[in-house]
C-alpha cells in the first residue's frame, strides 16, 4: 500500500524525495569513482534538476537505473556529463559588464607589459571571443595570452572551432553595441550557410585547455581571471575552494571578474580583495592580500 509523504515522515521513514536524494548522492559518487568527474559539491538543486531531466529524455524510470546504465554505457555517461556541466553563455553577455571592463579594468591592464588572462569555465567560448574583441579594440590583444579552460571536452572543442549559429548573431550584435563597441560586429566573423565563423585572428592568442575547478590546481601569475555564472552552481564549500584557487592565481593588483549573482566579499578570501565595481562584481586583489 502506498504511504503518503506525511505518514512516512511521521513514522521516521524515507519519503520518495529523500530516496531520490540518496540515489543521486550514490550516482555522483559512482561517476566520480568511475570517470573522475566530481559533482559532489555542486548545488543540489542544479544537479537534481539536470539528472531528472536526463531521466525524462532517456526514458529512464529511476536514478538507480540511470546509475547502473551510466557505469556501463559510455554514450549515456557523456550525455550526463554534458547535462551536469554549465553551458549557459552568450557573446557580450551582460553588456554593462563589458562596458565597465572598458572603463575601469582596461586602464589597469594597460599598466602591464604582458597580460595573462584565465577564463575559467569558458563553456563553448562565446565570452572568450567577446574578450578577444574587446582587447583588440583597446590595442591590448597583441600583448595578451588568454587561457580558456573547461572540464567539458565537448564544450572546449566547440569553443575552439568558433562556429556559432547565425540565429544568435543579431542578439550578439545588440549586446556588442551596448557594451561600448568601437567597431562593427560583423567584421569579426563571416557567415556561411546558417553559421557564423569567428575570425581566426581572435584565436591567435587563445590557448584552449582542460581544467577542472573542482579538482585541479591554480594558474600562476595571472593578471585577470574571468569566471562568470559558474560559482552559483557550487555549494559553499566548493565556492570557498575556488575562491582560494583564484586568490593564489592572481598577481597583486590582479582583477577578478565574477557573475552578476556571485561575490567574493563574504567568503574568507573577501578580505584580500577590494571592489572595482560592486554592481558588475569586479574585484581587485589587494597588494597586501
Amino acid at each position: 500500500m502506498k504511504e503518503s509523504k506525511n505518514e512516512n515522515t511521521a513514522k521516521g521513514l524515507l519519503t520518495s524525495d529523500q530516496i531520490i536524494d540518496y540515489e543521486i548522492k550514490a550516482l555522483l559518487e559512482a561517476v566520480f569513482l568511475k570517470y573522475g568527474y566530481d559533482f559532489r559539491d555542486y548545488s543540489k538543486a542544479h544537479v537534481k534538476r539536470r539528472i531528472l531531466n536526463r531521466m525524462q529524455l532517456s526514458h529512464i524510470e529511476s536514478v538507480s537505473v540511470l546509475q547502473h546504465r551510466v557505469l556501463r554505457e559510455e554514450e549515456l555517461a557523456n550525455q550526463l556529463l554534458r547535462d551536469l556541466s554549465i553551458n549557459v553563455t552568450e557573446m557580450f553577455r551582460d553588456p554593462d559588464f563589458y562596458k565597465m571592463v572598458r572603463e575601469k579594468v582596461v586602464p589597469i591592464l594597460k599598466t602591464w607589459s604582458f597580460i595573462k588572462i584565465w577564463h575559467a569555465g569558458c563553456s563553448t567560448g562565446e565570452e572568450v571571443y567577446s574578450m578577444a574583441i574587446l582587447l583588440k579594440e583597446e590595442n591590448l590583444y597583441d600583448r595578451s595570452q588568454i587561457y580558456a579552460t573547461d572540464f567539458n571536452q565537448y564544450s572546449l572543442k566547440k569553443a575552439e572551432q568558433g562556429i556559432f549559429s547565425s540565429e544568435n548573431m543579431k542578439k550578439y550584435a545588440r549586446n556588442y553595441q551596448a557594451s561600448g563597441a568601437k567597431g562593427v560586429f560583423s567584421d569579426y566573423y563571416h557567415a556561411k550557410y546558417d553559421s557564423a565563423i569567428m575570425d581566426s585572428s581572435l584565436k591567435k592568442n587563445v590557448v584552449w585547455a582542460n581544467h577542472n575547478l573542482v579538482t585541479d590546481s591554480d594558474f600562476a601569475e595571472t593578471q585577470i581571471i574571468i569566471c562568470r555564472n559558474v560559482l552559483i552552481y557550487f555549494n559553499n564549500q566548493l565556492q570557498n575552494r575556488v575562491h582560494k584557487l583564484f586568490h593564489s592565481s592572481l598577481v597583486n593588483g590582479g582583477i577578478l571578474c565574477l557573475g552578476s549573482k556571485e561575490s567574493i566579499q563574504f567568503s574568507e578570501y573577501g578580505q584580500f580583495f577590494e571592489p572595482v565595481s560592486k554592481k558588475q562584481k569586479i574585484f581587485k586583489k589587494k597588494y597586501n592580500g
